[in-house]
């Protein structure tokens, strides 16, 4: 089998990618890939065909930090999948044309790519590495954050906000992908649950225990747990020079407005006797001063540092999530906006740490929240154990397989 991956320009959508990738190098299968052109030689190191996609997709940026309120960060994201998608199907036929794939895999953010993937014919998935924004009768609505509940009160609220949270989203996504739809003359969609509905299979890259458990998962919808990969780096030599208890605080690799979290944890934590590994990630290290016995560094590979790290803070991306939780690290998480609430709510509701809101952090708060989630380790260790039996990239490529045999 030939399978021809495409991706959005985003670190945290293709490093969980690629172990899928290599698994289906090592079962004999072609994996190739269309992605960001900065990650190109290190993929073909590892045996993955890698082509850049359009410079052009690149150059168009995720900006919803510039926004105040959640609808503004919305509205700012799907003008930019918008934006991208617009050239996103040109480029995957022209790679379509190029390898000749007998299977696509497509990012869920990638909306041009999967109008093609559809029309083309070929057995097709969409691989998400979020949370998946499933209406369903077992969960709150999607989007804010809300807390699970069972009760009476419950089911009005969630009877009451389904409709106001699934029609926001569909009115602000499904016209553009409508419109790309009809390009490829596909038929017209009423919301984005139906899109996610056509493809054969549809990968969530998480797993109940983390994720909400439901009765009603559509039947194309495959949850295989955490996947982690991260390019190979050194290990600092000052790394062994920080004390115990130790905590990672990381900022996304995209720019959001989570820079905040540094210097409350900077001033907040050391005060308590616990030190800090801050990762700056989209901003400038210099900016920010660490005291004796912490650092603070542009970039740093999470895994070692995940083996000794008491708890993390972080802004609640998925990807940092749950590669500290598939290593039974516990979390506290300040949602900076996108789907963090979601995210965040789970990590609280698995027990596997603390959410606390970005308008009452503060590094007395944060030293607090950091304190209560390091005894939730036992919450994390259950996310760990619930990610490794979803089976990970070999159930990812099982799945894959299983498509692309009933196709031929």
């Amino acid at each position: 089998m030939k399978l021809l991956a495409y991706t959005s320009p985003a670190r945290g959508h293709l490093f969980p990618l690629v172990p899928i990738l290599t698994e289906l190098t090592s079962r004999g299968h072609r994996a190739d890939v269309c992605t960001l052109s900065s990650e190109l030689d290190q993929l073909t190191a590892l045996g993955i065909g890698a082509e850049p996609i359009d410079p052009a997709i690149e150059a168009i940026v995720i900006e919803d930090w510039r926004k105040r309120s959640l609808l503004g960060a919305t509205k700012s994201v799907m003008r930019t999948f918008t934006a991208r998608a617009r050239l996103e199907g040109h480029d995957l036929e022209r790679a379509i044309e190029r390898d000749n794939p007998d299977a696509l895999l497509i990012d869920v953010n990638c909306w041009g790519a999967a109008a093609v993937a559809e029309a083309s014919g070929r057995p097709w998935a969409i691989y998400s590495p979020y949370l998946l924004p499933l209406a369903s009768r077992d969960a709150p609505p999607f989007g804010l954050g809300l807390r699970p509940r069972k009760d009476k009160l419950g089911a009005i609220r969630d009877s009451l906000m389904r409709p106001f949270a699934s029609a926001t989203f569909d009115r602000l996504a499904m016209p553009s992908i409508n419109r790309l739809r009809a390009r490829e003359g596909l038929a017209q969609l009423a919301s984005y649950n139906e899109l996610l509905a056509r493809t054969p299979l549809l990968l969530a890259l998480t797993a109940e225990g983390f994720e909400y458990p439901r009765s009603d998962w559509p039947a194309n919808v495959r949850l295989v747990g955490a996947i982690n990969w991260a390019p190979p780096q050194p290990v600092p030599a000052w790394l062994d020079e920080l004390g115990d208890p130790l905590v990672l605080v990381t900022c996304s690799t995209e720019r959001q407005r989570d820079e905040q979290l540094i210097p409350a944890a900077l001033e907040g934590l050391p005060a308590e006797g616990i030190s800090v590994i801050a990762t700056s990630a989209a901003h400038d290290p210099s900016a920010f001063r660490a005291p004796p016995g912490s650092r603070v560094v542009r970039f740093l590979a999470h895994d070692p540092v995940l083996q000794r790290a008491a708890c993390v803070v972080c802004h609640g991306g998925m990807g940092i999530v749950q590669k500290a939780l598939a290593a039974g690290v516990p979390l506290v998480v300040v949602p900076a906006g996108r789907d963090q609430l979601e995210t965040a709510r789970r990590v609280e509701v698995a027990g596997a740490g603390v959410r606390l809101s970005p308008r009452r952090l503060t590094p007395q708060r944060l030293a607090s929240a950091v304190r209560t989630a390091i005894e939730r380790r036992a919450g994390a260790q259950r996310v760990s154990r619930a990610f490794a039996s979803a089976g990970g990239a070999r159930a990812a490529v099982d799945a894959i397989e299983s498509i692309a045999a009933g196709a031929s």
